[in-house]
């Protein structure tokens, strides 16, 4: 909760910067560039985490597929509620829902193909599902069982969600949702440059 509010809080800080002309207008390659740093250092994460790729085996075979069906969940209720948007396109509110939560990652990528209009809306859609999973789960493990706040985290619960994960679904999920996390997290920029290249 205290990481989402520092993130939203740093987005406010910028618009008053960019309003007021205390910043100089930055360029495209100002937002790819921190994106490809992102990356590197997400990258650096996994690769000096031997443990966490060697405790994915440990994983029932059947809740492997979790992160896939979140990802179809997200997507198909993603759909769903584009037809009451109108004036937005499938292909923009999929772009949006693909981010499953990295905001960080998501709203740069959608902003360089669609606009700062789309990535913000990003940006504050996967704020929201973070906000709603950290204030959400112990309710979602009494209404849905243990996996249910799991798959609402998206590519948050191998990080900020994880703590509450632990604690409302048991440290049994613990490996199960660093999983999922991993690859909900590694699926984002494919899905989300996929939807922002359809017209």
């Amino acid at each position: 909760m205290k990481g989402s509010l520092i993130i939203v809080g740093f987005f406010i800080a910028g618009i008053i910067c960019g309003l007021t002309g205390w910043m100089p207008e930055l360029d495209g390659n100002v937002s790819f560039l921190t994106l490809c740093g992102l990356l590197f250092c997400v990258g650096i994460t996994v690769g000096n985490n031997t443990e966490l790729l060697k405790s994915f085996r440990q994983l029932n075979p059947r809740l492997m597929l979790l992160p896939l069906m979140t990802i179809a969940g997200t997507l198909a209720a993603t759909a769903i509620a584009s037809l009451g948007l109108p004036g937005s396109s499938l292909s923009d509110c999929l772009a949006v829902g693909s981010g499953f939560g990295y905001y960080s990652l998501s709203s740069i990528l959608i902003t360089q193909y669609r606009g700062p209009d789309l990535g913000t809306v990003a940006l504050l859609a996967n704020i929201i599902r973070e906000v709603f999973t950290l204030l959400g789960a112990p309710l979602l493990v009494r209404y849905f069982g243990p996996l249910a706040p799991i798959s609402a985290g998206g590519a948050t619960t191998m990080d900020t969600t994880l703590p509450i994960i632990t604690r409302t679904s048991g440290q049994d999920f613990v490996i199960l949702s660093l999983f999922h996390g991993f690859l909900v997290d590694f699926s984002v920029p494919f899905l989300v440059t996929f939807f922002c290249g359809l017209s």
